[in-house]
């Protein structure tokens, strides 16, 4: 049997201009998951989740309810989609698969459609399962390729709108720079992507509304329609948006966190001006206020629904715990950011 989990991630600079050829920095973290389990089995079997893929209601009345608050996509989609585009990538660069059929099933605990990268984990969990259940490796499938294989899933056999941001902190775990420079990525056939030691990011706090029902490509799209037809509003934003994920950079190299918190406020700010009120929410918006009535930095970790900040006073973050609790939100210290491993 094999075990694939990969963690939850959080972008912490840049983004969203990883969907535009800027630069991110994002990381892994280890309170939340998605695993996949693969075993051999007569037939290739996908189960369906218990709780997020129900085929059966205790009345009509609970149907209209579960599909009410969960809306009808669960992770089911998402294992299948990716088994079908592993196995077509496997055909269309000659990599020959065993006959061997399997039976896949997967779980998770990432808060749902708060922006916390639960549906490219799942996704990600399931190419790494199957490359390791036929006996896959990085010189087959190049790990720094291996996120464009997990962003296909999405885009094209989902039609979902999404950046190669998340997927390529899932491959990589930990946390990373990322440079989606168009040149760059036309010349190699992917973006650059340099490790930071976990030794250099400062404590971390998450928070998240759990009535939350955003989703990236309904986040993303206005702003894709007014990139592709020059609005040098967003180009110059986006532009500006990877200058912070650089600088940043290099505040975590010199240890300055001030800085980095700074930098962390100032991308939030400028999403706000591009994207509006509107868009990101009062609930959302909410959740910004509190965290910053108590002095502490605070963005979107992804699309909305949830925010990430750090801090250097344990007594304040909890301050903020308190409040966004009182408020209706869930809220956590990150664990760590590891965010990848495995079990036979």
């Amino acid at each position: 049997m094999i075990h694939k989990y990969v963690g939850s991630r959080v972008g912490l600079l840049g983004n969203p201009s990883d969907g535009f050829g800027g630069k991110t920095i994002a990381a892994m973290i280890d309170n939340f998951w998605a695993s996949v389990t693969i075993r051999y089995s007569p037939q290739v079997r996908i189960i369906p989740h218990p709780h997020f893929d129900p085929f059966s209601f205790s009345s009509f009345d609970e149907l209209a309810r579960v599909a009410s608050r969960d809306g009808y996509h669960g992770g089911i989609r998402l294992v299948y989609a990716a088994c079908k585009r592993f196995y077509d990538y496997c055909r269309e660069h000659d990599i020959a698969l065993a006959d061997d059929c399997f039976t896949i099933q997967y779980d998770t605990n990432i808060p749902r459609q708060v922006g916390l990268a639960g549906s490219s984990a799942i996704v990600t969990a399931t190419i790494q399962g199957l490359m390791e259940f036929y006996e896959l490796t990085d010189d087959d499938i190049p790990r720094h390729l291996q996120p464009h294989l997990v962003l296909s899933v999405e885009t094209e056999e989902l039609d979902i709108q999404a950046g190669l941001q998340d997927r390529v902190v899932q491959v990589y775990g930990g946390a990373v720079y990322m440079d989606f420079n168009p040149e760059y990525m036309a010349q190699h056939g992917h973006g650059g992507y340099e490790p930071i030691p976990l030794e250099l990011l400062p404590p971390m706090y998450v928070a998240w509304n759990p009535h939350a029902t955003v989703t990236s490509g309904k986040a993303h799209n206005p702003m894709r329609f007014r990139y592709d037809e020059g609005d040098p509003e967003v180009i110059a934003g986006m532009k500006e948006l990877a200058d912070y994920a650089a600088a940043g950079y290099a505040a975590l190299q010199n240890g300055d966190f001030r800085t980095f918190g700074e930098l962390m406020d100032n991308n939030f700010d400028l999403r706000r001006r591009l994207y509006g009120d509107e868009a990101l929410g009062q609930q959302n918006l909410a959740m910004i206020e509190i965290a910053r009535r108590h002095g502490l930095p605070a963005k979107f970790p992804g699309s909305g629904g949830a925010i990430v900040g750090i801090y250097d006073d344990p007594d304040r973050v909890e301050c903020v715990g308190e409040d966004l609790a009182k408020a209706g939100y869930r809220f956590t210290l990150v664990k760590s950011t590891r965010g990848i491993s495995e079990k036979q």
